[in-house]
């Protein structure tokens, strides 16, 4: 079967599978993968209570039959709302995962089928849940394959990452008494209390690492109250902190600005990470987070992947033709140069 990169990344992006929706691609994919001679195994992964969803949703590992793999591509199958049909111009693919992650499955597919052809031994692992809490990664970490390397899949625009910058999801939240709005002495507003609390965390001094950056925070959400004649008896807030390095000393610092007005619950942590330099090829510094955290018995993690960050997530998500070409080079390179 002929492997067209960008007809590829079409049929993915057609098929809609935002996080928790995952069955419909896994499947279409886990077909072409086995059209392309490769022995292909499901790793379920289950529906969590808040997904409100029934459909099966699982990863999908390939390999040579029979062989453990040296090195591993791996990337993500889910996409963030809103779906997006898939389109193309001369120079760009368009549509929801164009870019994150659906042209990567595509570049390392045909990076797969290359390295195979030189006789590497090469495996493929695309997940499930990346989007929301790497829940596909931890079930693939169960049940590793024995490769020294991993090669991640994120748009780095074909640059390889030296570092990757962790995250820590904290909802902060604060309780008051409701009334009548007219009667403020009456009650007590857990909004305005809330208010306050946000203003101390967004004042903090947050860390930062010489060649990496700065931790960035980011109020997300923020919900409460009933109505605006109402005074709120319960509010929270939804915070989302990008890390550079160990998150102790800033849990402390977050606790001890809303004291007296709101509790902190710290709901997710991924770790700030760092990985090796290849001499000659272009590097950065990632922002986000990915799987690699979850990852950690696939053996040595890379982070690589055409596309750019910056219209990840977006209504205008891309993937240049000429860089999904590119990955496919690239993913080789890096594979043949890491097994040398």
């Amino acid at each position: 079967m002929a492997l067209d990169p960008v007809h590829l990344t079409r049929s993915l992006i057609d098929i809609e599978s935002i996080t928790y929706n995952e069955g419909e691609v896994g499947v279409w994919l886990e077909r072409y993968l086995f059209g392309l001679k490769f022995e292909v195994e499901r790793m379920a992964v289950p529906q969590p209570p808040e997904s409100r969803q029934a459909g099966d949703r699982f990863n999908v590992y390939a390999s040579t039959d029979g062989v453990q793999p040296d090195v591993v591509l791996s990337t993500h199958m889910d996409t963030v709302p809103p779906f997006l049909a898939s389109s193309e111009d001369q120079e760009f693919i368009y549509g929801r995962g164009s870019c994150d992650a659906k042209g990567i499955i595509a570049a390392q597919t045909a990076a797969a089928v290359r390295l195979r052809e030189m006789g590497i031994k090469v495996g493929l692992l695309f997940v499930v849940g990346e989007e929301r809490d790497s829940a596909g990664a931890r079930v693939a970490n169960e049940h590793p394959k024995g490769s020294q390397f991993l090669i991640n899949g994120e748009p780095t625009d074909n640059r390889l990452a030296l570092a990757s910058k962790g995250a820590l999801r904290a909802t902060i939240r604060a309780s008051g008494k409701m009334g009548h709005s007219a009667y403020p002495e009456l009650g007590e507003s857990a909004i305005h209390k809330l208010v306050l609390a946000l203003e101390r965390v967004l004042a903090l001094d947050l860390p930062m690492v010489e060649d990496v950056g700065s931790s960035t925070l980011n109020i997300g959400m923020i919900e409460g109250g009933h109505a605006p004649n109402v005074i709120a008896d319960a509010a929270e807030a939804h915070v989302l902190v990008r890390l550079v390095g160990p998150s102790e000393e800033l849990r402390a610092k977050i606790e001890a600005a809303v004291e007296g007005l709101a509790t902190v619950e710290f709901t997710l942590e991924i770790p700030f990470i760092r990985m090796r330099k290849i001499e000659g090829l272009e590097t950065m510094v990632a922002a986000f987070t990915t799987d690699i955290p979850a990852l950690t018995n696939w053996g040595e993690p890379l982070l690589l992947g055409p596309g750019s960050i910056h219209v990840a997530h977006t209504p205008y998500e891309k993937l240049a033709k000429k860089e999904l070409f590119q990955a496919i080079d690239l993913y080789t390179e890096v594979a043949v140069r890491l097994l040398r």
